[in-house]
């Protein structure tokens, strides 16, 4: 069981979702060092998901689910709104997202390419996923149908970080939850059967530097063995 002291406490599993999670919590305890949390490993193989505990939490039964203890266990679901609540929280140099007043386009951009994430190529790549590797009968237009999709929405970010290191932010851009929640899926794109990402070399590019930041290295180990 988790140490509950500390404010955060996230319920999750190594999945993309999950990665997103971590890998913004791990960044953020790099940038402020009294800022830190816990993590407890769901096993979504005994379908613990849906025991009546987590539904109290996520009534739609799926990880990552995060709680802030320090706001009386107030629970907080889906990734994308868990990296909103947690750069509006915690993250008060605004280091992984924009000032709302300040930076308004830069801030809806990342909105933009955070949704594209979270209604695009997560959805999408899952189906794939699924079709290839679970679907319990072989059903071709499924898997045509998703991995097609699948390298379509990779061609959009392909287009998007032409001349650009990240997807959201003036100039070359900055490193933010656009690119946190976007990342982790492409770190499974070979169960998409997509082998190499050589065919989108600025997505490569912006992969490569995504997954090499020490906050990403530590995220996705989240979530893979029950913490000691």
């Amino acid at each position: 069981m988790a140490n509950t002291t500390k404010p955060i406490l996230l319920y999750t599993a190594s999945t993309p979702n999950g990665h997103a999670a971590s890998v913004l919590l791990e960044e953020m305890k790099l940038v402020y060092p009294d800022f830190d949390y816990d993590w407890q490993k769901i096993d979504m193989q005994t379908n613990e998901q849906k025991e009546p505990w987590f539904l109290a939490m996520n009534p739609n039964g799926r990880i990552p689910v995060m709680v802030d203890k320090s706001q009386g266990d107030f629970p907080v679901f889906e990734t994308s709104a868990i990296l909103l609540y947690l750069t509006e929280h915690y993250d008060k140099n605004k280091v992984f997202t924009f000032d709302q007043v300040k930076e308004p386009k830069d801030f809806s951009q990342m909105l933009q390419w955070l949704f594209f994430a979270h209604g695009g190529v997560g959805p999408m790549q899952g189906q794939a996923h699924h079709f290839f590797r679970a679907a319990p009968e072989d059903i071709p237009y499924g898997k045509k149908r998703y991995l097609d999709e699948t390298k379509r929405l990779y061609g959009v970010l392909e287009l998007r970080l032409k001349d650009r290191d990240y997807l959201a932010g003036p100039g070359r851009g900055k490193f933010s939850i656009a690119d946190i929640k976007t990342f982790p899926w492409l770190r499974f794109h070979p169960m998409a059967t997509i082998e190499t990402l050589d065919e989108w070399p600025n997505v490569k590019a912006w992969f490569d530097r995504c997954t090499g930041r020490e906050g990403a290295k530590l995220g996705v180990e989240v979530g893979k063995a029950p913490q000691n």
